[in-house]
């Protein structure tokens, strides 16, 4: 699959790339994108929530009242969580929550989605370029000029630039990464995926031998 290569102003230019026909044969695994979309979910949870039970609550060091006399159920500590103040039952404590997956379904997955990008011609290359400084106003413009304004774009660049990941932070329809490290909630979670041209092969590289 041949991809023609845009400049900044938004003409095509001579060049094209290309995506092998390889990686985009097939049909997109849908249960794979479930898997790994899940799986970066569950991963993001901290799982830091802490409920205090009767071994965490201070106090009860002697009996609250005699076994008799009394007529009423006996008690051996204040912190019981049958009292105010006591101990929770089942609360919820600190664990993990994440899902991993083979690394070949988190390949097969970001494939998919790029698959399926591919089918509806959601996938725009742009010359390589840089910015001196962070300039929010000049990414809207590129992606104005590509006819994108309205939609929701992730924009791949061959390394992590900082420079341009602030510049396309602001914007609140746009989200940057670096091509190896997109996952497949990045690919999918976007209307369309802009790549610096020397993305490509990089891209190309991380998926050409999923499953």
């Amino acid at each position: 699959m041949k991809l023609p290569v845009y400049n900044k102003d938004g003409s095509k230019s001579a060049e094209t790339v290309e995506i092998p026909d390889t990686l985009l044969a097939g049909e997109p695994n849908d249960h794979a994108i479930w898997l790994a979309v899940r799986s970066e979910m569950s991963n993001r949870h901290q799982g830091t929530h802490k409920t205090k039970s009767r071994s965490f609550v201070s106090g009860g060091g002697r009996k609250p009242f005699p076994q008799k006399g009394r007529g009423v159920a006996r008690q051996g500590s204040t912190r019981s969580p049958l009292n105010p103040g006591g101990g929770t039952i089942f609360g919820p404590m600190p664990h993990k929550y994440s899902t991993p997956i083979p690394a070949k379904v988190k390949k097969l997955a970001r494939r998919s989605a790029l698959i399926y990008k591919a089918r509806t011609d959601k996938i725009r290359v742009v010359e390589d370029f840089s910015l001196s400084a962070p300039k929010t106003r000049e990414m809207f413009n590129l992606f104005i000029a590509l006819g994108l304004a309205q939609e929701k774009v992730l924009f791949l660049t061959p390394e992590f630039d900082l420079i341009i990941s602030k510049s396309v932070s602001n914007l609140p329809r746009a989200n940057s990464q670096k091509a190896e490290s997109a996952s497949t909630r990045d690919l999918m979670d976007c209307t369309t995926i802009v790549m610096q041209k020397s993305a490509v092969p990089k891209l190309v590289k991380v998926l050409e031998h999923a499953a």
